[in-house]
């Protein structure tokens, strides 16, 4: 069972419905220590001035922007906090669009939502609502003191809230140098037909619990083995 985020409520209208927020992602990245070689003892680091060479203490480390080249504003533990949204722990809803408004590039980190006390009802009435209109809430939503533009739709029984990137942070795919349709990429009929039988040849059904990182396992393989002396030289 994830950590609890924290309990709030879906808000749109009227409508009030008590919710528990919880992380859908599971990472499973490998966790490495920096090694002297020498003598396998754990490598340290240490913070210094570019200028002078010289090892600064913790406590005289301030976080700065540059503003212009070689220019910086200092910004202290309190101007974070003044930036800071207030925490409302509401999923605010306010406009529902169709699926396939939403690109796929846009879907950043996605959330559980479960239902909280009291909340089974209208929980379970906005899930089947989304599922047989096709359509996706648009919400904001405070995460971990951030506000969020977010999607909430239904998988199964489980509502998701998807945080989504702003269009500012996605680059501009018009600088990119694409063909602009088939006649200029010199694509013949009898191309386009081979093309689609072959992708009709090999439709499937997905099914997500096949798929593992393999790259992980391999790794974690070749740890054991060096660990108990079996792995090459």
């Amino acid at each position: 069972m994830p950590r609890e985020l924290w309990k709030g409520a879906i808000q749109f209208g009227l409508v009030h419905i008590p919710v528990s927020l919880y992380p859908a992602e599971q990472r499973e990245d490998l966790s490495f220590t920096m090694l002297d070689r020498r003598d396998l003892q754990p490598v340290g680091y240490k913070r210094f001035n570019k200028t002078t060479g010289e090892e600064v203490p913790y406590e005289q480390i301030v976080k700065g922007y540059e503003w212009s080249e070689g220019e910086y504003v200092t910004l202290e533990k309190e101007d974070f906090k003044r930036a800071n949204v207030e925490a409302t722990q509401t999923v605010d809803i306010f406009g529902f669009v169709e699926k396939e408004q939403l690109p796929a590039f846009f879907f950043e980190s996605p959330y559980y939502l479960a239902p909280g006390k009291h909340g089974d009802k209208g929980y379970a009435l906005l899930r089947e609502t989304l599922i047989r209109t096709g359509r996706v809430g648009l919400a904001t939503v405070v995460i971990r003191t951030r506000e969020h533009l977010a999607a909430l739709y239904a998988v199964e029984n489980v509502l998701v809230l998807n945080t989504l990137r702003y269009a500012g942070e996605l680059r501009d795919p018009g600088e990119l140098k694409l063909p602009e349709d088939l006649q200029s990429a010199k694509v013949t009929a009898k191309e386009m037909d081979m093309a689609e039988r072959l992708v009709e040849d090999m439709a499937i059904d997905f099914d997500p619990a096949k798929y593992r990182d393999t790259y992980r396992d391999d790794l974690l393989k070749l740890i054991e083995e060096k660990a108990s002396g079996k792995a090459r030289p």
